[in-house]
């Protein structure tokens, strides 16, 4: 481990101009590489005391040997430079944030003398206008075939042009009417082209103009009593209303965008890009990326962006761009996209109308990537053995643990506090195991909670040991199966650090618990936390084992909000309704149950109300000019007077 004063730069030796830096370990390999607006004072914040660096920094600093910088004029070139560098080096220590994975794009070769339209992967080279990308190289092909009955340009390799041209007789496709034959003169190179440029347009979003004259002509033809014009007409008329039917309209303003959605949790995030030309979705991509750093959400996007027009051709760069969040140098990324396109280049964040809720539609996508992704890796067996292993090694158990339960605290300022503990064996949910507390002490801290919670399930665990009925201890002898919270668990992990691990393990140790281990998740750099120890477990980010915690954590903690949130809801519900005579518990009961929140419930007519049983057409017409009376005031929690939000 080297220490970095060996190698750090002489005072005055680094320029205050704008510039990108490399660390180098002592086999000369690019280990990290870095921008700066002013490299010495950011190169100088890599050598003060590494103690109060982030730990991933000074990992960093003390596997580099040696530092090194280049000066570019502005911030946009040092912004370029350090995303080519960073494809050209893979850093092991910058955020493996890339899309590896190679789209299919529908392309157009226009800088050949008679263009051919094919399927590409790969790099964008000059010369071709690109379309998509697409998620599968068969919707490009049926995409294609489709539209060759109305754009017969070519589609043949090289290969079969020449010797089509050699040999003087067209391939099928200029036997069947799906290329107009260039290759033996059948068209000229002019009139090629213009078909080619037809084929760009459509593609390109201007539709609705060819829709109209393949029907005008169509009507025509049929006037002149040409039936077999008329009905070829109409059969690529129907060609073109297939493909259109497949790019659906999301903007109407016939739009050229990129939107880009993201979802993420502690340790991994999802992006998902929709392509929309012309007001329609030409393309869709995205992936699945793990988070090796703190970065905030501003610098992800940034990343993206960098990542997905790094080496974009300058006609597939669009002329606006939305993103959930504005990047972290936005007039820069700005700046450098509008030279890479030589044209103009809006990054916006959508507020309101069509725009949001595409986004919104985007990050949907994203979410359901995230979960298929989470998903095809629990489904993993090998996965989840080595997860169960790498924890018994980390916090040196006895054995892998089979059965571990985690507990969340979720609550409202001091107000509504639950709990949940939710259950993992061999890895995966046990979902008829999870448990819903409610905190019985109102007014606690989270920590005086958790004392509670663990209490309470323990406690419930030494009685199902004593209970020696004749089916044996911790069974019901009415079902045969084990009552609740009769499984001891392997494994205990609270959310949270030490002061919730020490309040979890007095808990323990006071009912005389000390056959189950005790851990502590904590969110901010997800350390694994022991009792009694003053230094975290640091399992590395890229750990199944820490994979496992964190969806144990995550799991806890959507379970809890889940059962506060309805608790919530119905304490507005009966605050509300305390106007409405006659509208005891069993009755509010049900239309929770119906409507869900107060929100829905104000949505709902007269009608509806009454169609919930026990609900008279009289009753819910109070509850409706109940809810409209009360919608200018705040909800009233009416066990405590606070108000809660709506």
């Amino acid at each position: 481990m080297a220490d970095p004063a060996s190698y750090r730069p002489a005072p005055g030796e680094i320029p205050n101009e704008p510039g990108v830096y490399r660390f180098r370990d002592d086999e000369r390999r690019v280990i990290y590489v870095g921008k700066a607006k002013s490299l010495r004072p950011r190169l100088s914040s890599y050598f003060q005391d590494i103690t109060n660096l982030h730990q991933r920094t000074q990992q960093m600093v003390t596997t580099a040997s040696s530092v090194e910088w280049t000066v570019v004029s502005t911030e946009v070139e040092a912004l370029a430079l350090e995303y080519s560098w960073i494809k050209e080096f893979d850093p092991r220590f910058n955020v493996k944030y890339r899309d590896d994975k190679s789209y299919p794009w529908l392309a157009v070769t226009v800088g050949e003398e008679f263009p051919r339209v094919t399927v590409m992967r790969g790099a964008q080279r000059k010369g071709v206008r690109y379309f998509g990308p697409y998620g599968h190289a068969w919707a490009i092909r049926d995409t294609v075939d489709t539209l060759l009955r109305v754009f017969p340009m070519r589609s043949c390799s090289a290969g079969v042009f020449r010797r089509s041209k050699a040999i003087g007789r067209p391939c099928l496709l200029g036997d069947i009417g799906k290329c107009a034959a260039p290759c033996v003169g059948r068209v000229s190179p002019d009139e090629h082209r213009a078909i080619v440029n037809d084929f760009l347009a459509f593609m390109g979003g201007q539709t609705a103009g060819f829709t109209k004259r393949i029907e005008k002509k169509m009507l025509e033809a049929s006037a002149r009593e040409e039936y077999e014009l008329a009905a070829k007409l109409r059969d690529d008329l129907g060609a073109l209303q297939r493909v259109l039917e497949k790019q659906t309209v999301v903007l109407g303003d016939g739009t050229d965008a990129d939107v880009l959605g993201f979802v993420d949790d502690p340790l991994e995030i999802a992006v998902q890009i929709f392509s929309v030309r012309g007001g329609r979705i030409r393309g869709q991509r995205g992936w699945v990326a793990e988070k090796a750093d703190e970065a905030e959400f501003p610098e992800l996007v940034q990343r993206a962006l960098m990542t997905l027009y790094q080496d974009t051709a300058p006609s597939a760069i669009p002329r606006e761009v939305l993103v959930p969040h504005m990047p972290l140098d936005a007039g820069t990324v700005t700046e450098l996209l509008s030279e890479r396109r030589e044209g103009p280049v809006t990054i916006r964040v959508p507020q309101r109308g069509d725009k949001r809720a595409l986004m919104q539609t985007v990050e949907q996508n994203a979410k359901q990537s995230l979960m298929r992704h989470k998903m095809k890796r629990t489904s993993d067996l090998t996965a989840r053995s080595l997860a169960l292993e790498e924890i018994q090694e980390a916090l040196d158990l006895e054995s892998a643990p089979l059965r571990i339960e985690c507990y969340d605290i979720s609550n409202l300022g001091a107000t509504e506090t639950v709990a949940s503990m939710v259950v993992f064996e061999d890895g995966l949910p046990r979902k008829s195991e999870y448990r819903r507390f409610t905190i019985r002490n109102e007014g606690q801290s989270d920590v005086a909670a958790m004392h509670e919670v663990i209490t309470r399930r323990f406690t419930q665990l030494l009685k199902a040991r004593t209970d020696n009925d004749d089916e044996g201890p911790g069974i019901d002898p009415e079902t045969g199966k084990p009552r609740r919270f009769a499984y001891t668990p392997s494994l205990v992990v609270v959310d949270g650090g030490p002061p919730q691990v020490a309040a979890a393990h007095q808990a323990m140790q006071a009912l005389g618990v000390t056959d189950v281990a005790l851990v502590g998740l904590a969110k901010r750099l997800e350390e694994v936390w022991l009792p009694d120890d003053e230094d975290p477990v640091i399992l590395p980010r890229t750990s199944e084992g820490l994979y496992l915690l964190q969806r144990l954590r995550d799991e806890a903690h959507r379970f809890a909000i889940t059962h506060h949130r309805g608790r919530r809801s119905k304490s507005m519900i009966e605050s509300v309704l305390d106007p409405v005579a006659g509208l005891g518990p069993t009755r509010r009961k049900a239309l929770l149950k119906s409507f869900g929140s107060v929100k829905k419930l104000r949505a709902a007519t007269a009608e509806e109300i009454a169609s919930v049983p026990g609900i008279g057409a009289a009753t819910a017409q109070s509850i409706v000019e109940a809810l409209a009376a009360g919608e200018t005031a705040p909800a009233i929690n009416t066990a405590t007077g606070e108000i809660i939000e709506a």
